[in-house]
């Protein structure tokens, strides 16, 4: 049975560590990261499962951090936030073809460029990432959410500040947030999406996909 844990932490505005690491997504990461297992090599992010996303409103920033094995919450910074952890089982088990959902997913839309004269002097034969905007951006997520076992009927997309690196210039990875509702076509891709991510910039938050069930009536 596919399953990962969900580990929802209310953030403590005023903590130090968190300041830091909403000014810095190497240094969110690096602290998320702490949640995994130390002695997992190469690819440690993925052995592990991590994928996150913060949410911000005006009642303060959520950090939802999923993982496949359980998250070390002792490591956090003490006072970091109140943190709690479920067990995403019972909802892979509930999909199946048909059902309803509602969906949330901060994603790096964004696509690759065909190589550029100068690049393909140099021996490129791959152009650079850009990100998408506007409904550039909503017809990537409506292939993506296709490919990953979702017919979408609604789409609301909102343009996230990028995950910034603090020192120097560093990347810039945009992220937009899609919002909506959904019928479930293919629930085995779809599992394999939540538990693997969709899209790029997974270390920067970008990629988790949170279901619930859809509201009737």
């Amino acid at each position: 049975m596919t399953t990962a844990l969900l580990t929802r932490i209310q953030l403590n505005p005023r903590h130090p560590s968190v300041v830091k690491d909403l000014a810095d997504a190497v240094g969110l990461h690096r602290t998320i990261m702490r949640l995994a297992p130390h002695d997992l090599g190469d690819r440690a992010r993925e052995r592990a499962g991590v994928l996150f996303r913060l949410d911000e409103n005006e009642d303060g920033a959520t950090l939802l951090v999923q993982t496949r094995i359980p998250p070390r919450l002792g490591e956090l910074p003490n006072g970091y936030g109140r943190a709690d952890s479920r067990d995403l089982a019972p909802m892979f088990k509930a999909l199946a073809v048909g059902t309803q959902v509602r969906y949330r997913i901060a994603a790096n839309a964004s696509k690759r460029l065909r190589p550029s004269a100068e690049q393909e002097e140099k021996g490129h034969t791959r152009g650079n990432v850009v990100p998408l905007h506007g409904e550039e951006a909503t017809a990537w997520w409506s292939r993506r959410s296709a490919e990953s076992g979702l017919d979408v009927h609604t789409v609301l997309a909102t343009s996230l500040r990028p995950a910034q690196v603090r020192k120097g210039p560093g990347p810039r990875h945009a992220l937009t947030r899609f919002d909506g509702t959904a019928t479930v076509t293919d629930p085995e891709a779809l599992a394999h999406a939540v538990v693997t991510g969709i899209g790029k910039g997974k270390p920067y938050g970008a990629g988790l996909l949170s279901l619930a069930p859809a509201s009737r009536g």
